[in-house]
């Protein structure tokens, strides 16, 4: 994930990225172990985006958009949620009785976010932006997603100042242990 344009066309992209990886494990038999390579490229995606949507996004929605506050706090509870079921998921294998229960709870969750960001949250944003700073923003998204945590950390703090501290150590870290131990990638 890293496309280029505003910090909304960056995060649509992302989303149909998702949407796609969603689509490879829906095409799946129940139990197949490629269900779960998947799913760890899209907890991987998902939570790289996440990141920087709590570093930039978010805090751009509390600055620039009329109820901006309540609109965030909202996102930021969206991302909690999913972030716990990805860490429970983690845990699971493709022929766990838990996984395919999780899978459909993750995929729920993404596409009511993905809706309602898409739907309410990103046409407010770009009323309310200037240009520049969408345009500023969607680079400082792009660079946040190269450093960012590939796995849920659901403790860690989603709010500026302290998340965008941690989470180059926190991602550098994960990409270590994904490295190691091959997570995400095919065989």
């Amino acid at each position: 994930m890293g496309h280029g344009g505003n910090v909304i066309d960056e995060l649509v992209t992302d989303h149909r990225e998702v949407e796609e990886m969603f689509g490879r494990i829906e095409a799946l038999p129940s139990g197949h172990q490629d269900r779960k390579v998947y799913a760890d490229q899209v907890t991987m995606e998902l939570v790289r985006h996440s990141v920087a949507e709590e570093a930039y996004l978010y805090p751009a929605v509390r600055e620039h958009v009329a109820g901006g506050d309540a609109l965030a706090d909202q996102e930021l509870r969206d991302h909690a949620t999913a972030e716990q079921i990805m860490k429970d998921l983690e845990r699971c294998d493709a022929g766990d009785a838990d996984f395919d229960r999780l899978v459909g709870m993750l995929m729920s969750e993404i596409r009511s976010h993905i809706a309602d960001e898409e739907g309410n949250l990103f046409p407010r944003l770009r009323q309310a932006c200037p240009m520049d700073t969408l345009n500023e923003l969607g680079d400082k998204v792009r660079k946040a997603k190269k450093t960012a945590p590939t796995r849920p950390h659901p403790a860690a703090p989603d709010k500026p100042p302290a998340n965008k501290l941690l989470a180059p150590g926190t991602g550098m870290v994960d990409r270590l242990r994904d490295a190691l131990s091959g997570r995400g990638k095919f065989e």
